[in-house]
């Protein structure tokens, strides 16, 4: 028999965001001019080629694919949480939204410049993949959908058409591997590197 107070204690509670723990992505879109607009954003997951992002709708990389469905899907490692937080008070929308200055926002077109990374030309795609990432995927948009229940963002549907990786996260062909390549995670707005390893599931293949 279960015994119920052996478990940790829980209540109710309404936290102000949700960000429970998932991967920065450094989000590469095209701007007007044909420059690139780079959005750190931490709602994003994938299944096989299948990639969902969500963003903001008042902001440059919601108006940018809306115009042009292409964009890199950058994952950067823990060593580069200080390039990502140097983005993160910038926006590239002008003017910028009330919200977003409510925020403390401010208006920057030249993201590579503020950050300190390097653009890479991309193979399939227009937007510049960020070089200092150890894995980049390029990718096509396929819909975009504004939830009735929460307007003021939007879920983005994109396919994968070309993944690169640094050379030293890679094993056995085109596998990662997980022993050296660990995602930055965004954690209730707190920057988190993975711990050590706990095991592997049954289909792990390397």
């Amino acid at each position: 028999m279960n015994n119920t107070n052996q478990l940790p204690p829980s209540e109710m509670i309404k936290p102000a965001i949700l960000y429970y723990g998932t991967p920065v992505i450094l989000l590469s879109t095209l701007n007007e001019d044909g420059t690139v607009n780079i959005s750190p954003i931490s709602s994003s997951w994938a299944l096989g080629d299948c990639i969902v992002l969500g963003l903001g709708i008042g902001g440059q990389a919601f108006h940018n694919l809306e115009r042009h469905p292409e964009c890199v899907v950058n994952i950067p490692g823990p060593s580069l949480w200080k390039e990502v937080e140097r983005l993160a008070p910038y926006t590239g929308k002008y003017p910028v939204p009330e919200d977003k200055q409510q925020y403390g926002f401010t208006f920057l077109k030249d993201k590579f410049a503020a950050s300190g990374l390097t653009p890479a030309a991309s193979v399939t795609v227009k937007p510049a993949r960020i070089a200092e990432c150890p894995l980049q995927i390029e990718a096509a948009v396929l819909n975009i959908r504004v939830p009735e229940h929460s307007p003021d963002f939007a879920v983005i549907e994109a396919r994968a058409v070309q993944v690169h990786a640094h050379k030293d996260i890679i094993t056995h062909g085109s596998h990662i591997d997980p022993q050296k390549w660990s995602p930055l995670i965004y954690n209730f707005r707190h920057y988190f590197g993975l711990g050590d390893q706990l095991g592997r599931t049954f289909r792990a293949e390397i």
